[in-house]
């Protein structure tokens, strides 16, 4: 289990408060009408004082009208989308634990309790529901090259911001309130997963990672999940997000493989002159300057996009730290 250390705005335990903690289960969904209402019924037993929000996303089945049977807080989304759907769900939704699972019921509800504690406690701004650790995901998941893409990107994000998580895709996870109203959601589909880790590794939050029990989907239920279109967007986002918070080694990287290949067509051009006076091969010599040139510009691009990266991180410290003033005066008002 790993942490990183940051202020959370977490409230303190019930036990320490005269309010009770708000806590929201989140279930963005997407034609689940065979699972919506137990996952629904699940979380009720597990957390009773929560509230359940079920936001629908252009279902074609009767998901909607099963969770709202079953006691859920019903809304629409018509931005199809699960990125789209979560960001709308952050911005509505007002709670001081945020608990965030998929409606297909392979998620246990009874693991949401050691998810939201540490959050409530201050302990942890996100908590993640690790599939992997116990060895129950590659038992019970079926699908090929599942495994492989979450591995990759376990890697990448370790080789680029050192970090190094279980389960970066699971989509059950626990979040403060912090964590929730600061973090951009920039995601359309299933990328959600990959950015809200980048974000959290990044952003410095604190990191706690407890191993669930993972179950496969029932008997007719099927993933809206492409294993190759969708791997291919969360490839795409792990590559722009680097760009975005990590310019400066992002650039130097592109900026070696151009003086490489400036060297690997120039290294000849040089030799031959310095053997002979006189340059044969002028179309090299032109493409190995242009390839110089490239990586002292890449160099230069991403020493300036670094600073601009340094000042929206002071941006986002300082509305972080409004958040939290606003947060502390909510709760001073709701203990009055």
């Amino acid at each position: 289990m790993n942490r990183h250390d940051r202020p959370s705005d977490a409230p303190q335990p019930p036990e320490a408060s005269a309010v009770a903690p708000r806590i929201a289960v989140l279930v963005p969904c997407y034609n689940e009408e065979l699972t919506i209402g137990t996952v629904v019924d699940d979380f009720r037993r597990a957390l009773p004082e929560a509230d359940i929000y079920v936001y629908d996303n252009n279902s074609s089945d009767r998901t909607s009208e099963i969770a709202r049977e079953h006691g859920a807080i019903v809304r629409f989304e018509p931005r199809q989308g699960k990125g789209v759907t979560v960001r709308q769900m952050f911005r509505d939704i007002e709670a001081d634990c945020y608990v965030l699972v998929d409606g297909d019921d392979t998620y246990p509800a009874e693991a949401a309790r050691a998810l939201i504690e540490p959050i409530l406690r201050g302990e942890a701004d996100m908590a993640v529901g690790d599939r992997l650790t116990n060895g129950t995901y590659e038992h019970e998941n079926t699908r090929a090259f599942h495994a492989f893409g979450n591995n990759l990107v376990r890697w990448l994000i370790h080789w680029i911001y050192g970090y190094s998580f279980h389960d970066v895709m699971t989509g059950y996870r626990a979040f403060s309130r912090l964590f929730v109203k600061t973090m951009p959601v920039l995601s359309v589909g299933f990328q959600i997963e990959c950015e809200m880790s980048i974000q959290a590794v990044d952003k410095h939050w604190r990191i706690l990672e407890i191993p669930i029990a993972y179950r496969d989907r029932p008997a007719g239920s099927f993933s809206k999940l492409s294993t190759v279109s969708d791997g291919i967007r969360v490839l795409v986002a792990i590559g722009s997000l680097f760009k975005d918070y990590r310019p400066l080694k992002f650039f130097t990287l592109a900026a070696l493989l151009f003086a490489a290949c400036g060297l690997v067509a120039g290294v000849p051009v040089i030799l031959e002159y310095l053997a002979t006076a006189y340059v044969s091969r002028v179309p090299s010599a032109i493409l190995a300057a242009a390839l110089m040139f490239c990586a002292a510009l890449s160099l230069s691009t991403g020493a300036i996009l670094d600073t601009v990266a340094k000042g929206e991180r002071k941006r986002w410290e300082l509305a972080v730290y409004e958040v939290q003033e606003r947060a502390k005066r909510r709760e001073n008002g709701r203990a009055r």
